[in-house]
């Protein structure tokens, strides 16, 4: 097994079959704890994942058949299932995975299951649409040319929608209905078969160079032979997209489904067009971005097996694959993989469980590997692939530091002599350049210079970020929005209201100023929205209609645009600060992948980072190129202070609209936390965010050693608590972030 932490649960459950008469259990996707009993009636048969419609107190719900019923209620007393959904059943290997993420996030089944049937609508067959084809006995009718070309086309073709056959046969949808109203077409009622093209396993890739066939082949050699988890681990511009894509095309080549998981599908426009080019069309897309329409067809596709490659968020991992032959984690590192809200889950973890549950390989792709998946890979748990240099002989960009103490810039400024001097340098060349700066908006604070106060959201313990270009206040954890006041709101000073630090609109302000000539886009997730506006983005760099880019950490992932020259970093010390245990590692992999974007070309790249602190370890690692002296220091450090990957943390964080509820439970969970077997509680203390979306919130923190079962500990610990019902007990088993 890859890790201890997924070693602790049984999961195993058999697809069985029940008769009338059986009673059966039925989980329901409700945060309910677990299924309720039902009986097969008179003439029925199921098995376990059937989705079938049940009585629920005076409504019909919709469930899953998860078993033989445990339940001691007489059978005199159970009602019965109504009947099946007409769509297939869950596969063996999610029903698996519903109960393996329920018992190691303590989330109740029903709320696991809930992201698995996230589209009732797919669980009816879509609607039969009306289809024409030739009439068996059609009556004499004038001929024309467009209806001819109508009546040869359907000669050869079976039945097709209107606008389908007016397309092929060059002519109106009005030809085709004419020919129906006179008879010499018959209308049929057909069910939409969709659009999904098959990916060509056999089309010609890139060519691969020795290293990456190497690495290509190894992953191939791995599909269809069971679970293995593989690491690829390569500099950025070294091709991994493409050796992966072998392995895609192997399991594809053997019949299989593929899911690919990226962090930001939305803003994936290059990863598309590589597949395409790879494989001849597009995969099947899955992210927030897409129509309540196309969610319900994929989602049916999927199940159906018509859909061969789902390139998803992470909410890709819950559709009902039945065939799945390999799962991909690219940016297997990224943050974006932890879900935060609803159920507390990491997807790249939970990918791996899924692969083990199919008994298929996963492979796990970065420039920048966390730090559990180094560890995974240095106790023989993954296996690993490298590829240590960029694709076609082009080097690794060079990164110097400039110390800000002694080369910043001027008052109201925030680009260094230096830096800009860079930027002319590297416009006059005719190149691209990028500026980084992880803030959003204009400005990231606003205070009144005359009392100091400044502008909070009034539901969250966050302060209100300038987004001056809509001409608004937004808070970016609630969506909070608001003018900007005239005058303050505490002392009533008129034009007091002034903007603290930068954020990229400030940035790109500062930009006309000194290069009003530059072509200037600012790449931020609030102003690019889904894959059209990110495709158009990418579209306009790679024909270099832009000559800077100023950007957020959408900008850092995986992009190559070959005319990037010069990459700035405005701010490199903004994720270091706050005391959390992976700042160093984040920070590291942000700026390394950020730096990466440089010199992809023919061009040599630059990479200057803008700091305060110059001796940090991280900005000594990247200037000297040494990510593995990096890693084993970081793995040094969180070893001695039993940190994950080498220790085991749960986060509990409590919260209310009562303050004074939510401080009465979060001291009856101290009062009653567990302190045995190398367990350490610590808090509660008020979160970061200690007001958010109106609710107040404390946490509590239980640390433990590897060999500790911390969810039956947490599980007990809860239960012993006094908890008031207004108050809510979120647990986050692993946590990434703490806010």
């Amino acid at each position: 097994m890859h890790d201890e932490r997924f070693t602790q649960v049984n999961v195993t459950k058999e697809h069985a079959r029940y008769m009338a008469g059986d009673r059966v259990a039925v989980l329901l996707p409700l945060p309910l704890a677990g299924p309720y009993d039902y009986l097969v009636g008179a003439g029925a048969e199921y098995a376990t994942g059937d989705i079938v419609d049940v009585p629920l107190g005076n409504r019909r719900a919709t469930g899953v058949v998860w078993g033989a019923a445990t339940g001691e209620v007489d059978a005199s007393k159970l009602r019965e299932i109504y009947g099946r959904r007409d769509v297939p059943p869950l596969p063996a290997s999610l029903v698996k995975l519903t109960d393996w993420i329920s018992r190691y996030t303590l989330y109740p089944q029903g709320a696991v299951l809930r992201m698995a049937l996230s589209v009732p609508d797919a669980l009816d067959p879509p609607k039969p649409e009306t289809a024409y084809t030739l009439a068996a006995d059609p009556p004499e009718f004038r001929s024309t040319k467009a209806r001819d070309r109508v009546i040869a086309f359907l000669s050869e073709n079976p039945p097709l929608p209107a606008a389908d056959i007016a397309r092929e046969a060059g002519c109106g949808a009005s030809v085709v209905k004419g020919l129906a109203d006179a008879g010499v077409l018959a209308a049929i009622k057909v069910q939409p078969d969709g659009d999904w093209p098959v990916p060509d396993p056999a089309r010609d890739g890139v060519v691969l160079s020795e290293i990456q066939a190497a690495a290509a082949n190894d992953l191939c050699d791995g599909v269809g032979k069971g679970f293995a988890v593989t690491l690829i681990d390569g500099v950025p511009g070294s091709g991994k997209t493409e050796v992966y894509f072998e392995a895609v095309a192997r399991a594809l080549a053997d019949g299989r489904q593929v899911l690919v998981m990226l962090p930001e599908i939305a803003l994936g426009a290059q990863w598309l067009a590589r597949f395409r080019d790879r494989f001849g069309t597009e995969p099947a897309m899955w992210h927030s971005e897409l129509t309540g329409a196309r969610r319900r067809d994929t989602w049916r596709a999927v199940a159906e097996g018509k859909v061969r490659v789902v390139v998803g968020a992470r909410s890709a991992l819950f559709l009902p694959f039945h065939e799945l032959g390999l799962i991909v984690v690219d940016e297997e590192h990224d943050g974006s993989f932890k879900q935060e809200d609803g159920v507390v889950y990491h997807a790249r973890d939970m990918a791996v469980v899924r692969a083990q549950l199919e008994d298929i390989p996963a492979v796990l792709v970065s420039a920048t590997p966390s730090l559990e998946s180094v560890t995974n890979v240095r106790r023989g748990r993954y296996r690993e692939v490298t590829l240590p240099s960029r694709h076609g002989g082009a080097d690794l960009a060079d990164v110097e530091v400039i110390d800000m103490r002694k080369d910043g810039p001027a008052r109201g400024h925030w680009l260094s002599p230096m830096l800009a001097e860079a930027l002319a340098e590297t416009f006059e060349a005719g190149d691209q350049a990028m500026l980084f700066l992880n803030r959003r908006g204009y400005a990231p604070l606003t205070l009144c210079r005359t009392c100091g106060h400044r502008l909070q959201c009034p539901r969250c313990t966050a302060w209100l970020v300038e987004h001056r270009l809509v001409g608004r206040l937004q808070c970016h954890h609630c969506g909070f929005q608001t003018k900007p006041p005239e005058q303050c709101p505490n002392c009533e000073d008129t034009e007091s209201m002034v903007p603290c630090g930068p954020g990229v609109e400030r940035l790109a302000e500062e930009i006309q100023l000194l290069f009003p000539e530059a072509r200037t886009v600012i790449a931020a997730s609030d102003m690019v929205h889904g894959p059209k506006q990110a495709a158009e983005l990418v579209r306009m760099i790679e024909e270099k209609e832009i000559d800077l880019i100023i950007g957020t950490q959408i900008v850092a992932k995986g992009y190559h645009f070959p005319g990037l020259t010069l990459v700035g970093v405005v701010d490199a010390d903004l994720g270091l600060s706050g005391g959390e245990f992976r700042a160093a590692e984040k920070t590291f992999q942000l700026l390394y992948q950020v730096a990466g974007r440089a010199g992809r070309g023919d061009r040599p790249g630059r990479v200057f980072l803008q700091t305060y602190m110059p001796d940090h370890n991280v900005m000594k690692a990247l200037t000297a190129g040494d990510r593995d002296a990096f890693i084993d220091a970081e793995s040094a450090a969180r070893e001695a202070a039993h940190m994950p990957p080498f220790g085991r943390l749960v986060a509990l964080i409590v919260s209310g609209r009562d303050e004074a509820a939510v401080d009465g439970a979060a001291a009856g969970l101290a009062r009653t936390a567990p302190r045995n077997d190398g367990i350490r509680v610590l808090g509660p203390a008020p979160a970061p965010l200690a007001l958010l979306r109106g609710r107040h919130r404390r946490r509590l923190l239980l640390s433990a050693p590897r060999a500790v079962n911390p969810q039956g500990v947490v599980r007990d610990w809860i239960a012993r608590a006094p908890i008031a019902k207004k108050v809510r007990v979120q647990v986050d088993v692993d946590p990434v972030s703490f806010f």
